[in-house]
């Protein structure tokens, strides 16, 4: 990695998406013009990519990644929702706890700005034909007030993914880039996570 610029993680749904190298090299010109060095996780995978589809090559994956996450000083982060539903890559969650309990600095960016909970809403509505209804009054605490028809809380009100995702992002100094434009989305992150990781050093 170079000694000049910063290296950040890019971490995202973005290795399942077509063209996955091409993108990760545009990415990585974008950080290149703030003084950081965009990180892939394919970076850490030329090993296992000559291993045949499977468990052993899938763990040797997560294991060349976290090892890319120990060495980056921040990450930079996609949270568009996954596979047609609500919710972003699950992968890409553990990632920014992985990040958090590390301490890292992260942004995050995303081209859907709609609140989860409409999010769930449409998902319920355009694969189903289903409504949320109003979660009846409980005891229990609560962070929403509707639950879709199988009774699960539509949490994270306010918030443009689950809250465990939007909080660790901001406890970590950072806050989602929305932009219905990916690339715009991103440098927006990348210019926010520059500025602060150059004002540290």
């Amino acid at each position: 990695m170079s000694g000049h610029s910063i290296p950040v993680y890019l971490a995202g749904d973005l290795v399942f998406r077509p063209e996955a190298l091409s993108l990760f090299a545009r990415l990585k010109s974008i950080c290149a013009e703030y003084g950081l060095e965009g990180v892939a996780p394919f970076d850490g995978q030329a090993e296992a990519r000559l291993l045949p589809p499977g468990r052993e090559t899938i763990l040797a994956f997560v294991r060349a990644d976290r090892d890319l996450m120990d060495q980056c000083a921040a990450g930079l982060f996609c949270i568009d929702p996954f596979r047609r539903s609500p919710e972003m890559d699950p992968g890409t969650a553990v990632e920014i706890g992985y990040m958090m309990g590390l301490g890292k600095p992260m942004e995050a960016y995303t081209v859907d700005g709609r609140l989860y909970s409409k999010k769930v809403e449409a998902y319920w509505r355009e694969a189903w034909s289903e409504n949320l209804r109003e979660r009846p009054a409980s005891d229990a605490p609560s962070s929403g007030s509707m639950e879709d028809p199988d009774s699960m809380l539509v949490h994270s009100e306010g918030l443009l993914q689950n809250g465990m995702v939007e909080g660790f992002i901001n406890m970590a100094g950072g806050h989602v880039s929305i932009d219905p434009d990916f690339f715009r989305a991103f440098r927006n992150a990348a210019k926010r996570l520059s500025a602060r990781l150059h004002e540290k050093s």
